[in-house]
């Protein structure tokens, strides 16, 4: 499993709609507005960096208001919970 973190610049007329719109692409599992340097934080999670390619760039980058991004992929999970299986359910 691939996990990415996505920070996201928007125009500020856009924010909403754009979270919104990201949400509908598949591989990307939760948006966070947030305050700071960026206005969004989506992550994806997927099976291969070729599918983190399609999203990033073939998909999320086409979407109206991204003024910019920078992309941060996990090497290693530390959490209480396995996330590989709670991610995974349904797509077996």
């Amino acid at each position: 499993m691939v996990n990415a973190f996505i920070l996201l610049k928007v125009t500020r007329n856009r924010i909403n709609e754009v979270a919104e719109e990201l949400t509908h692409i598949p591989g990307v599992t939760e948006t966070y507005s947030v305050a700071g340097n960026y206005d969004l934080i989506t992550v994806i999670r997927v099976k291969s960096n070729e599918e983190l390619a399609d999203i990033v760039t073939g998909k999320m980058l086409k979407i109206e208001g991204i003024i910019a991004s920078e992309t941060h992929i996990a090497f290693r999970v530390y959490s209480k919970y396995d996330l590989d299986r709670i991610f995974s359910i349904g797509t077996e």
